[in-house]
């Protein structure tokens, strides 16, 4: 592929401050890369996609409680750095996503290690499915912000 030819839907390149090195940024799931991102142009799209998720709830989401904790009262930012903290822990290898969401998820899709099934355009909120449907089967989003709350996506079809 050249490096003039357009990028996928979301994708822009930058430039890396810590190493000087061109990667790879997508925009609608927060999702970075080294390696240019391949993928379909729009008329390839899936009409459904299968994805888990691990959700943060925080005191600003529709519905501040779950099952793990029924009146949540940790600010947006918390959220999010907790959500950071379980993308790190992934990455590394030191846990695996359905075992932190199964533990960790504020959704009651936990008990199923965060797996939603399928799902088409129109069932979920607007950035998770943008993001869903951006990401490649086997590619994890960064942060996802809803009104839910803050999510990890893992598209597993």
């Amino acid at each position: 592929m050249g490096d003039d030819e357009k990028l996928p839907s979301g994708w822009e390149k930058r430039m890396s401050r810590s190493s000087d090195k061109v990667y790879y940024f997508n925009h609608i799931t927060n999702a970075s890369q080294w390696e240019r991102p391949t993928g379909a142009d729009g008329r390839g799209e899936p009409d459904k996609v299968r994805c888990s998720h691990l959700l943060v709830k925080h005191n600003q989401s529709r519905r501040p409680s779950s099952w793990r904790e029924e009146n949540i009262t940790r600010s947006k930012e918390q959220a999010l750095e907790l959500i950071e903290k379980y993308i790190d822990q992934i990455k590394s290898g030191e846990e695996e996503f359905d075992a932190l969401a199964s533990k960790l998820s504020d959704c009651s899709s936990a008990r199923n290690g965060g797996d939603l099934g399928l799902f088409g355009r129109g069932q979920m909120q607007k950035p998770f499915e943008e993001a869903s449907f951006a990401l490649k089967v086997g590619d994890m989003s960064g942060p996802v912000f809803t009104d839910s709350g803050v999510h990890i996506i893992l598209r597993t079809g």
